[in-house]
């Protein structure tokens, strides 16, 4: 059996133990169409001989930037892999002049793209950097196929140069650049090696549920230049599932009905929108059915893990099962029975409710940097604390500083900032490599994140706020889409809110009320202002006084990444925004 070592050993591994017919499937032209093992990697080779010929050498770089999650990715991964060359993935959603700076500072001398919109974008830019041409996975007027690699490709007596390049290759080897999407300043290259990520995914491997003697159906959406979407993708490839590839973040629902997977992983503002989506319908009900709905929505709030409510309550728990929960998971296939949850802190309360309704929430911890798993929670062995993002994987090393910031030491830890010695050198202390992120480790291992070093301000009379920790809480009143706490060195903590626009126009219309529905008359409205005031002062009451939030202003706008607002994995830019929003800033302190 293939040896793990190198980030291509993944399919090759898949070949020899489970050869599926079935291990990559996307929709196109509204069928979903199967790539089986065997195809993906002779697909994968001819990449390669067609690389080889046009001239592309051990360490070049080739540029990826894909809207949607697909099979052509992951082709031109293997293919670009194994030849000693890296894969440069690039977020589709980033601005042009973003492109332009990633391509140059990567050095990268081809790039594949998805689609016309991205490749607009390309074009742009094009001229200003090195690249030598551009492919297109859609059929585009105006731009080469990225089919035409098969055709050149095709001639296998160069085969044994790309067996040769393989073995080449060693697992210390760098394999990706990963700029990260950063909240401050321009992105960061990430360097990881074969072994960062391969030793991540094998370690992660055993804490998820996966079942060898039937199909496991994952559903994949998240984006897959992110790290953490990418390394689950090596990861389903060892454990011999078949991954289906959504046709877009907007088609989850569509797409999970199709397929019924077993598992997925999301995000926390997924869930939280989900979630906002369920509550919305629940409201529509009415006499009985709509007292059994939130019935049922307060008993999954309270639900802890292995049974230790007690027996009664896991009966009650049956009967909402039956009754209500078995919907929400008709609305997702009705097969998912896990979703890993990343990126950033989910509420407790979508952890417990989601969990209750028999899709256990399974929420990890990591950074691009650690490749990216450092710790991942499991339902199995008691592996699983609500609060928690669970204990170290196998190999990961975590211990918590004097100051209450998290260091990793592992195999996972990556290599440095592409061209940047002193930023690496700035966060890693011998092997430990430094988060940014304060913790905890409880008495039986289980690591708690309770924010970022940098998020975390003083008020002008000296007290510490923690803003996600206020932020998190907030986000469960349905009136709130997003929130952003602020007040380092002011007298008070205090809150920039857009509102759920969406939510807020369904409760006007329930309620018959005489307002206005636009965004901006919305923001404005006083019932809103006053309906808002009232989960504030709800939460409020979970912090200590110098916490609590004392004033807040809505914002007419949604925030986006477009806007400039959010980044690409939907974290807020909070400098950005508190720019943007500077006149409610002073209206809150100045006025």
């Amino acid at each position: 059996m293939t040896e793990i070592t190198r980030l291509f050993d993944f399919p090759y591994y898949q070949l020899e133990k489970y050869n599926l017919d079935a291990a990559l499937v996307t929709k196109y032209d509204g069928k979903w169409l199967k790539t089986s093992t065997k195809e993906y990697l002779d697909k994968a080779n001819a990449v390669s001989r067609a690389l080889l010929k046009l001239g592309i050498q051990k360490n070049d770089k080739i540029a990826v930037i894909s809207t949607t999650n697909r099979t052509e990715w992951n082709i031109m991964d293997i293919g670009i892999l194994q030849l000693g060359a890296q894969n440069i993935p690039i977020y589709p959603t980033i601005c042009a002049e973003d492109y332009e700076y990633i391509l140059n500072h990567s050095d990268s001398i081809y790039c594949f793209v998805s689609d016309a919109d991205v490749l607009a974008k390309v074009r742009k830019v094009q001229a200003n950097t090195n690249l030598k041409e551009v492919y297109s996975f859609n059929h585009i007027e105006g731009c080469k196929h990225y089919s035409e690699l098969f055709e050149l490709g095709k001639d296998e007596s160069t085969q044994p140069e790309v067996e040769a390049r393989k073995d080449d290759v060693k697992p210390h080897d760098l394999a990706t650049i990963i700029y990260t999407s950063g909240t401050t300043g321009k992105p960061k290259g990430v360097m990881l090696s074969h072994n960062n990520i391969t030793s991540n995914a094998l370690d992660a491997s055993h804490r998820l549920p996966f079942m060898n003697d039937v199909e496991n159906r994952i559903l994949s959406f998240l984006p897959i230049c992110h790290v953490f979407e990418r390394v689950l993708i090596y990861l389903y490839q060892y454990a011999g599932a078949t991954i289906y590839f959504a046709e877009g973040i907007d088609k989850i629902g569509d797409n999970a009905k199709e397929i019924k997977p077993n598992l997925m992983s999301v995000v926390p503002r997924l869930l939280e929108k989900v979630f906002d989506k369920i509550i919305a319908k629940g409201e529509d009900l009415t006499g009985v059915k709509k007292a059994l709905f939130f019935w049922a929505v307060r008993l999954g709030e309270e639900w802890e893990p292995y049974g230790a409510k007690g027996a009664w309550y896991e009966f009650k728990l049956k009967i909402a099962n039956k009754l209500i929960f078995n919907k929400w998971r008709d609305a997702l296939g009705g097969e998912l029975h896990t979703m890993v949850s990343g990126s950033a802190a989910l509420q407790t309360r979508l952890t417990r409710v989601f969990s209750a309704a028999g899709m256990q929430v399974m929420q990890g911890y990591g950074l691009t940097e650690t490749s990216p798993v450092v710790s991942v929670e499991m339902y199995a062995n008691h592996h699983f604390r609500v609060g928690t993002v669970g204990k170290p994987i196998k190999n990961v090393e975590v211990k918590i500083a004097e100051d209450g910031e998290v260091l990793v030491k592992g195999p996972n830890v990556m290599l440095g900032y592409f061209k940047d010695p002193e930023k690496t050198a700035s966060v890693m202390t011998g092997d430990y490599f430094h988060t940014g992120d304060k913790g905890m480790i409880d008495e039986d291992g289980f690591l708690r994140i309770t924010g970022r070093k940098k998020e975390m301000f003083k008020t002008s009379g000296g007290k510490y706020v923690i803003p996600p920790l206020l932020e998190n809480e907030m986000k469960q009143s349905l009136f709130i889409e997003q929130i952003m706490v602020v007040g380092e060195g002011e007298k008070m903590p205090a809150a920039i809110i857009q509102p759920n626009f969406d939510y807020i126009r369904d409760w006007i219309n329930y309620k018959k009320l005489d307002i206005g529905t636009s965004d901006s008359e919305i923001a404005n409205s006083q019932i809103v202002i006053d309906r808002i005031q009232k989960d504030i002062t709800k939460y409020n009451q979970n912090f200590g006084k110098w916490e609590q939030i004392k004033r807040f202003e809505l914002t007419p706008d949604i925030w986006s990444i477009d806007g400039g607002h959010l980044t690409p994995t939907m974290k807020m830019k909070r400098d950005v925004i508190k720019g943007i929003y500077q006149d409610l800033y002073d209206k809150i302190y100045r006025a």
